[in-house]
């Protein structure tokens, strides 16, 4: 099955390359991350496949919102390009993804190793991490201790792009209080209340993975996507934003700066060595940090370019 799956996985790349056409860009890329999520979940990393939906949920509606923006915006129709000339744009978009995945795959099966891989970094990592770290979620146990310079990173990362947005805005407002119109079109009332349905369902299943992240599959990274994705529904079904920018963008610098304290308290002067019976205390702290850092970087980068630069 997983053959099956791969096949496809690199099939719906392919097409998303060569697609000029940005409705069908943006299915294609659906797609792809559907797919991706499925082979995540079948390879026994259902973490990994619940992180991949979320992000893919949010930045198809993302994608959705600014192509509906941009023709409204764009009057002017772009001549198309004589056929020679889209012939050999499509040509050179298809045959080379395919030259490229073919060359992977004979370098793969050329270099690949001979014998029984080397399986002690993972037997170390799951005969030790419920005493060394805690917990019952091994991945959790391993990106928030033994990987936990990566976790600072990513979130480091997440920082960055959101001061970058912030600043490649081309509005120099960081509030917007006088509620205007969202200019959303609710042409299907169905679509309206199966939002607000599910809305709710969708917050608290953010906080049970926040919460549980330490002994389920989740964590802090998809609970806090989940919790944006509250918002953003909510920008969908009210018609109106008045969230405040300046105030989000200090709380998302302060979780960051309070999730290096705690990882440097309690890993890196081995504060988990000296009081055990704080571990899992540690691990559930750790994930609402993140899931605050999370949800605070996608409602700035939502809201910036959907709800400011559409006005």
């Amino acid at each position: 099955m997983i053959y099956v799956l791969l096949v496809f996985w690199v099939t719906s790349a392919i097409l998303a390359i060569q697609a000029r056409k940005l409705v069908r860009l943006i299915v294609y890329l659906a797609i792809f991350s559907t797919i991706s999520a499925i082979c995540f979940f079948v390879l026994g990393a259902p973490d990994v496949a619940m992180a991949e939906v979320a992000v893919s949920s949010f930045s198809t509606v993302f994608m959705i919102v600014c192509f509906e923006k941009y023709f409204t915006l764009v009057t002017e129709v772009t001549p198309d390009p004589p056929k020679e000339k889209i012939f050999l744009m499509r040509f050179r978009k298809l045959v080379l993804p395919i030259a490229f995945t073919g060359l992977l795959a004979v370098l793969f099966v050329y270099f690949i190793p001979e014998g029984a891989a080397s399986t002690y970094l993972r037997d170390l990592y799951l005969s030790r991490f419920m005493f060394e770290v805690g917990g019952e979620n091994a991945v959790t146990s391993i990106y928030l201790g033994y990987r936990v310079y990566d976790t600072l990173f990513e979130a480091l990362m997440l920082l960055i792009s959101v001061v970058g947005v912030a600043h490649m805005s081309w509005r120099n407002e960081s509030e917007i209080t006088d509620e205007q119109f969202a200019g959303v079109t609710k042409s299907d009332a169905v679509d309206v209340y199966t939002i607000r349905i599910i809305c709710p369902a969708m917050l608290i299943f953010g906080v049970y993975l926040i919460l549980n992240g330490h002994i389920s599959p989740g964590g802090g990274f998809q609970g806090g996507v989940a919790v944006a994705s509250f918002f953003i529904c909510r920008y969908l079904i009210h018609n109106v934003y008045d969230v405040r920018f300046g105030k989000i963008m200090i709380f998302e610098k302060m979780t960051f700066a309070a999730i290096v304290v705690l990882a440097a308290v309690f890993i890196f002067f081995g504060f988990y060595v000296q009081f055990p019976q704080f571990r899992t205390a540690y691990m559930i702290l750790m994930n609402l940090l993140i899931a605050m850092k999370v949800s605070f970087g996608f409602i700035i980068i939502f809201y910036r370019y959907i709800a400011f630069e559409r006005r």
